[in-house]
Parts: C-alpha cells; structure tokens; sequence
C-alpha cells in the first residue's frame, strides 16, 4: 500500500491510497465466501456456485462493494496513520480506479486541525454590553403576553385601532380591476400596516355593514411594478369587528396577570429574564461565520444518531408499558355493568 498526501486550503487535504491488485483480489474472494448463500444460480444449489458463475450471472462486479467495505476498514486507518495527518473529520471516500488485476485506487478527502498563531492579545479592550432593562421593556413583554393570551369578541361600535375588521374589499385602478385586489373574509389588525399605507387609517370610525371607498397609492417600490406609484381605489365592506377581550384593561392590568401568564413569573422576574436574553443576544459588531462542509455533515450524522436513538428507546419504553399488567385495554375499556331491569 502506498499513500500520497496533498495538502488543500482551508485546512482540508487529500490521501492518494493505492490498494495492491493482490490485496483487493483476497478481499474479493473474502467476500465470495461470506455472501455466496446469498445468489440463486440455476443448476447450483444455494450458497454452492462457484464464483465464476456467480459473476457470470451476476456481473463481474458483484462483490466489490463487500470487497471495498472491507479493504476500506482495513486499508485507511493505515494510510491515515501513515499520512501523519492531524485528521478531525471523517473521510469523503472516491474511487478513482477499480479493475480485475490491477491495483485499486481511492482517494479520501479530510479535513485537518488548522494551525492557531496567536496575534498579541494582551490589552486588547472589550465594550461591556449594555443589559439594562427599562421599564417600557418590561410593559412591552407584558403587553405581547397579553394579546397573546387575549380573546377576541364581537363589539357593535366604530372600528378603533388594534381592532381586528373582517372585510370583503375589491381594488381597481384607472376602473379596471388588477389582479389579486380581491379578498373574501379578510381579517385586518387595524394598525398592523399589513395593507398599503393609509388603507387601515381610512377604515378607523367605520361599522359592521358600512361600505367604504378607501382611496391609496401604491409605493414607488411596489413588488408589481405595473401598480407601482399608481393611484387605486377600494371598494370595502366591513362585516364584523372584534376587540381583545384584555384591550380595555391594557393600562391597568390585573395584579395575578403576571403570575398566571407569564409562568408564574413576575414583573421583576420578567425584567431579570429579558436582561438574560440580552446577553445572549451577539452583539452587532459580530460576524456570522460559516461552518465547514466536514463540520456541518458530522453535525448532522449526530443528530441523526442521536434522533433514531431516542426512538429506538421510545419504542421500546412503549413496549414496556404495554406488557405491563398496569395497561391493558380490558381496564381501558371496561364498561359499567347495568341492572337488568327486565
């Protein structure tokens, strides 16, 4: 066996390893004898053709792939040991030559533990992250818990802002109708700037059943470029108006709210846990980087690991419980019995 290292750049390096013709010859015939019971040949009973005709009726390659398993397992370690390589990957392997009688080459793609220089870091001065947390902080967070755990109801009044109208509307420009100006049953936020600006303004004092001519203009920047600064008009309907249920009491919130919202968290603890996001948070000045191929691949062979493992273990915790005496399906679905009144 021989092997010819060629260094790359970004700490990666390539292994030239080749295979004498002899030593793939004694892996093939290795893997004759382990999987021969495996092939039907007719005239020959299971597991008793010879390896001539398995190939002949095979392909003459049917067992290469057992032979580079197991001239693989054998073969690279070794060349990776004798590389010298500091190797932190596992290989990307290539079959660069492949034949009866001749040598078999391969080459192995690693990636290696770079070279660190330190440059001179002493001295070197941090700006310590701002963490402090104001209170218009902490009644925002609260205030996002609070509609998130609203409820919405039916109001017979005007359209106020932060209310949700459910409209029906059509849009044309120049009297002609564009495409997608149309909409059924469309729940707006009124506020959220979900439409053109100045479409939700134009619905605040309206009600259920008005009809509305709303009077825009497309941005300059409009993703449709035929409507863009033009001007549209919107035929609406309102049909409903909802309000959250906490909406009126937003400035005054109840003392348990954030006890019973916020997982039994208080305003000071809210406070401590927004401090904490912060500095978890990188800083702006920080630069994304992006991993290595080699490094992302392992990543994602361990996680795949480690996912089929925890289901693995699923499974057989649930067939534990299941022949368990504690579960059976007769004390599932036992049924009263009644008196027979006849």
């Amino acid at each position: 066996m021989s092997v010819k290292v060629e260094n790359l750049e970004k700490s990666m390096a390539k292994l030239t390893v080749t295979v004498a013709a002899e030593e793939f010859e004694k892996a093939v015939e290795s893997a004759y004898q382990r999987t021969k019971s495996r092939y039907n040949v007719p005239g020959f009973r299971k597991g008793k053709a010879t390896r001539k005709m398995i190939e002949k009726a095979y392909g003459a390659q049917v067992f290469y792939d057992a032979a580079l398993n197991e001239v693989l397992d054998r073969h690279y370690p070794e060349a990776a040991a004798e590389s010298g390589l500091d190797i932190v990957s596992r290989p990307e392997i290539e079959i660069k030559e492949i034949e009866e009688g001749k040598d078999l080459v391969f080459t192995a793609s690693v990636a290696v533990r770079p070279e660190v220089k330190l440059g001179e870091y002493f001295g070197v001065e941090a700006e310590k992250a701002d963490v402090s947390v104001s209170a218009k902080e902490v009644t925002e967070r609260l205030n996002r818990e609070l509609e998130k755990n609203s409820r919405m109801i039916d109001v017979d009044r005007a359209i106020k802002k932060n209310d949700i109208a459910t409209i029906d509307f059509v849009g044309s420009v120049d009297g002609k109708e564009f495409a997608g100006g149309r909409g059924e049953d469309y729940p707006l936020t009124i506020g959220s700037g979900t439409f053109i600006p100045g479409f939700e303004d134009q619905l605040i004092g309206a009600k259920a059943g008005d009809n509305v001519d709303v009077k825009v203009t497309f941005p300059e920047n409009y993703g449709a470029k035929d409507l863009a600064g033009k001007e549209a008009l919107f035929k609406v309907t309102v049909k409903q108006v909802k309000e959250s249920r906490y909406q009126r009491r937003m400035m005054n919130l109840p003392a348990r709210f954030p006890s019973s919202i916020l997982w039994k968290s208080t305003k000071r603890t809210s406070r401590s846990r927004l401090r904490m996001r912060k500095k978890r948070e990188p800083a702006p000045r920080w630069k994304t980087m992006r991993l290595p191929r080699w490094w992302r691949m392992r990543r994602l062979n361990f996680l795949s690991q480690w996912w089929l493992l925890s289901l693995s273990r699923c499974s057989m915790i649930m067939q534990d419980v299941w022949n368990s005496r504690v579960f059976r399906w007769s004390s599932i679905c036992r049924l009263p019995v009644l008196p027979n009144r006849h």
